[in-house]
């Protein structure tokens, strides 16, 4: 899986304009956020602003604020790259970059260091990705249970989860 592929599948997922009062990003396109866009372009935007954000403006953020993080901890499995960066993508870069090094036994500091890079590149890709996944759907219940209102998001968590299933066949 490429950087391309990443970036097709994550635009699927998150899909177009939403404004959903009970989702805390608020109003999102591709899955940016006003906040999000208004820090990219280093100014405030409107809704109407992130209602008229370009597919090829949202690759260009995906590429940089949730791809790049991760090129200090070396090549990564195109499968593994691609949960990584989801998991980037719905719970923030800091937090996949824990779950990364927790799943390879490095120091859960979201810095990716040498050491985390000699643990993550040590391990295999496979084991890694099952753990991220696991921590990833420990999460969501977590989620819900400290905030039972985000339930109603669960079925499309446990959808976006369950696709990623799908390379360990």
């Amino acid at each position: 899986m490429g950087v391309d592929e990443i970036l097709d599948d994550i635009l699927r997922r998150e899909g177009g304009y939403v404004d959903d009062p009970a989702d805390a990003g608020g109003a999102t396109k591709y899955g940016i956020t006003q906040a999000t866009l208004s820090d990219w372009r280093g100014k405030a935007v409107t809704k109407a602003e992130v209602a008229a954000l370009s597919s090829l403006e949202a690759r260009q953020i995906y590429t940089q604020r949730y791809i790049a993080p991760f090129a200090p901890a070396g090549p990564l499995h195109g499968a593994l790259l691609g949960l990584i960066v989801d998991c980037a993508v719905n719970h923030s870069v800091g937090r996949a970059i824990q779950w990364l090094q927790g799943a390879a036994g490095a120091v859960a500091d979201g810095q990716l260091g040498p050491k985390s890079k000699a643990a993550i590149q040590a391990a295999p890709w496979r084991a890694l990705y099952v753990r991220v996944l696991a921590t990833r759907i420990r999460f969501y219940g977590l989620l819900i249970t400290g905030k039972p209102s985000q339930a109603r998001f669960a079925a499309g968590w446990a959808k976006r989860a369950a696709e990623f299933l799908g390379v360990l066949q």
